[in-house]
């Protein structure tokens, strides 16, 4: 397994803060100065990365809505009532605002990149000169494209949802066979909003022993608990979506967050990274001056040499500079050499 990848300027692997990717998808709503603003949002909230999504609607699917295979019934879907070509035409992102954003992106230090739905985005998206790919959950046994994606040499980062073992084995095979060497797995469930209950993190550090990659979370859940959970089971990379404000509506609104939240996930997740550390025990460096503050036996009254030591005149109590507490039933009952004062630390030297 590589240690860690390199995407354009940024480093993803364990020994690195976690790769946050601000996912826009079709929160601009159509407008493009609403995704240069996403874009500045998503920058100021500390991310790595900003991705869109490259299709348009006649790429996606065909322009029919009298059919079922063709229009999105489910009662529990968020886009309920469109026919998929009428969602599609919602939800894109104009292939002639790439460059703007992606400009944006650099002025602004954060890596831009997208996912591509089919091989004349790839074809579009190479002159932009791209630094790498991601692969949506629904396109992960997309063969030919992952061949396509592939051949261009970048790192990819495909999102798993819905794929079975076999199903994942073929599409790593196939990336790594047609000269993908960097490549980043993403556990991911495929629902709108997702519920937690059917995220099932504990797939990470699985697939990453599986696959050998970098592994991470595409998160469709509200809020930034699993998110954040996800990092301490080895997760380098979360994806969430992204909007400036869930008020404002549109396509993926209900479960993207807002840019504070934003901003508190780069800050959480950081802070679960740099915990994680080693298996480590004892005092650590930072701990060894309240070592101190153990409690240890001393003596609780002033005595005389021969006086025997008892429940009366000697206590557990911190400060840690006397006798280990884990003495004090066989100190009980033995006597002093010399004078003590009250608050003398107890030890072997003055004991008979």
């Amino acid at each position: 397994m590589n240690n860690s990848i390199t995407i354009y300027n940024k480093k993803i692997g364990k020994d690195h803060p976690p790769f946050i990717i601000a996912e826009m998808s079709g929160n601009h709503n159509q407008s493009l100065e609403r995704a240069l603003k996403i874009v500045e949002e998503a920058a100021r909230a500390g991310v790595q990365a900003l991705k869109i999504q490259t299709y348009t609607a006649d790429t996606m699917t065909l322009n029919i809505d009298n059919k079922d295979d063709f229009f999105i019934s489910d009662e529990k879907s968020l886009w309920k009532g469109n026919s998929l070509y009428k969602l599609y035409q919602q939800a894109y992102t104009p292939w002639e605002w790439h460059r703007p954003i992606f400009e944006k992106c650099k002025e602004l230090d954060i890596i831009a990149f997208s996912t591509p739905f089919d091989s004349t985005a790839v074809d579009f998206l190479e002159e932009l000169d791209v630094p790498c790919y991601k692969i949506a959950s629904f396109e992960n046994t997309d063969i030919p494209l992952i061949k396509k994606i592939a051949q261009t040499g970048k790192p990819m980062i495909i999102s798993t949802g819905m794929a079975t073992v076999a199903e994942l084995d073929e599409t790593v095979q196939i990336a790594r066979q047609y000269g993908c060497n960097e490549l980043v797995l993403l556990k991911c469930t495929s629902t709108y909003p997702a519920s937690p209950e059917n995220t099932n993190i504990s797939t990470i550090p699985h697939m990453e022993k599986l696959f050998g990659c970098q592994v991470g979370l595409s998160d469709h859940t509200m809020g930034n608990g699993v998110a954040v959970g996800s990092v301490a089971l080895g997760a380098t990379v979360i994806e969430k979506h992204f909007t400036l404000s869930r008020a404002d509506g549109g396509v993926d609104s209900t479960f993207s967050l807002e840019p504070h939240e934003m901003s508190q996930l780069v800050i959480e997740t950081e802070r679960v990274w740099k915990s994680l550390g080693e298996i480590s025990y004892g005092p650590t460096d930072t701990e060894k001056s309240s070592l101190k503050y153990r409690r240890s036996l001393y003596i609780s009254e002033d005595l005389k040499a021969g006086d025997v030591l008892t429940m009366d005149n000697i206590r557990a109590i911190r400060p840690g500079y006397g006798m280990p507490t884990k003495y004090l039933e066989i100190i009980l009952g033995k006597k002093i050499k010399v004078d003590v004062e009250k608050g003398q630390p107890l030890n072997w030297d003055i004991v008979i």
